[in-house]
This record gives C-alpha cells, sequence and structure tokens, in this order.
C-alpha cells in the first residue's frame, strides 16, 4: 500500500517505481476471508500468526524463532508417522507420481464463461464456481419436450397400426387403402423431424427460459460494453 521507489546509489537519484494512487485502489478485487475465530488450526493465516505478528513489529529474530518452532512440529509429526506406518492423506491435494509434483485436486483450468459463471469463491478449502446452468436445463427440458413427443407419436403409429390389422375382413381386401395414414415405422426425430411432423418446436417453459437467457445474454454484453468505455 506504500510507495516504492528506486533508489540509485551511484549518482543518488530516486525514481517513483510503484503508487498506489486511489484509482489503484478503487479497482482491487474485494478479498473475502474466512473469521479468524471459524478457521481451523492448519490455515495459514491462525497457523503463522506469530510469524506474522513478528514481521509486523520488525522483530525478525522473533519471526524466525516462530517459523522455526513451526517447522520442527511438522517434522516431528513426520517422523511419528514414518515410525507408526501412517500414510499422509492431504485433503486437498493429490501427488503425481510421474512428475513428482503435488496437484490441488478441485482444479478447474476451463475458461471463465461470463454468460454461466457468476462467482468464484472457496468452502472449506474446496474452490467452487457459481453457475447459472439456464442454458444446460433449457436444453436438457427442450429434449425431453422432443422424445415426450416423439413418444406419443410412435405410440399413436402402434394404435393404429393395430386397428388397420383388425379391420381387415379378409385377404382379398389387403389392398384396399387405410383410413389410417401413419407410416409403419417411426424413426428417431431431431428437432427439424419434430417441426416437420407438426410438434412444437419449444413448449412454453422452453420459450420462457430461452427468451430469459437472451435476457441475460443482453444485459452481459451491454456490461462488458460499458467496462470498455471505463477502461478507455
Amino acid at each position: 500500500d506504500g510507495e516504492v521507489h528506486i533508489n540509485e546509489l551511484k549518482n543518488g537519484n530516486t525514481e517513483m517505481f510503484w503508487n498506489p494512487t486511489s484509482e489503484v485502489r478503487r479497482q482491487r478485487l474485494k478479498r473475502h476471508i474466512v473469521l479468524f475465530e471459524e478457521q481451523t488450526d492448519f490455515e495459514s493465516e491462525r497457523l503463522w500468526q506469530h510469524v506474522t505478528s513478528a514481521i509486523n513489529k520488525g522483530d525478525q529474530h522473533k519471526a524466525t524463532q516462530e517459523k522455526f518452532v513451526l517447522e520442527e512440529e511438522q517434522r516431528n509429526a513426520a517422523r511419528e508417522r514414518r515410525e507408526n506406518g501412517t500414510d499422509w492423506k492431504p485433503l486437498l491435494f493429490r501427488h503425481d507420481t510421474t512428475t513428482n509434483e503435488w496437484h490441488y485436486k478441485y482444479e478447474d483450468l476451463r475458461p471463465w464463461d461470463p454468460l454461466n459463471d457468476i462467482a468464484q469463491f472457496e468452502k472449506n478449502g474446496v474452490l467452487q464456481t457459481m453457475e447459472r446452468h439456464l442454458s444446460t436445463r433449457m436444453s436438457n427440458h427442450k429434449t425431453t419436450c422432443i422424445n415426450n413427443q416423439i413418444t406419443r407419436h410412435k405410440r399413436s403409429a402402434k394404435d393404429c397400426r393395430r386397428r388397420k390389422t383388425s379391420d381387415q375382413p379378409s385377404n382379398h381386401s389387403q389392398n384396399t387403402e387405410s383410413s389410417c395414414s401413419t407410416p409403419e415405422s417411426v424413426q428417431e426425430l431431431s428437432d427439424d423431424d419434430g417441426e416437420y411432423l407438426g410438434f412444437e418446436s419449444l413448449c412454453a417453459q422452453c420459450g420462457k427460459e430461452m427468451n430469459h437467457l437472451k435476457e441475460i445474454h443482453s444485459a452481459v454484453l451491454s456490461l462488458q460494453r460499458a467496462q470498455q468505455d471505463i477502461h478507455r
């Protein structure tokens, strides 16, 4: 939060390297932390509290002592586990034996989706992304509607074939046209096929959620344009 200067020892010149102005502070992301009293013993802020306090007071000797105490406790705990044959099982990290590296179990490396992702947060050490899921829910609901329409159409075709067979009095009248024009077999239908057969491509709920998604998309684009204007 303070100004940082570069001091040239040869000629005594001083150059401004960093200046956290009020504008810079306004652009900061809000920091969300777990309350100290709600933290577990092994969370960094609680675990290193004495080291941090000594650093803030400028007592390097005390900070070094506190750091040594922490590390010695960790060495003793590891020694006891080896003697007892107890495996260390991290809650949040896994060990890659190929690269001999540790990786966070819940890492999410996909790009941020401004239309679906709302916020990223941490709960019990697990990083999570709050999502809208509107598009996925709408797509699943649309698929369900189409499948239901296909099922009804197949059932109607089956009933019609059964009626056509029972209505035929003898072999002499087999060539007579049936009053039912439903084809003998119905293949799986796509969305376009459903529309061709007269089905509604979207039910009322699908249409409502589609409109909702369009509104969100429009709002996000408006926000993005406003942010670009602000940056310019």
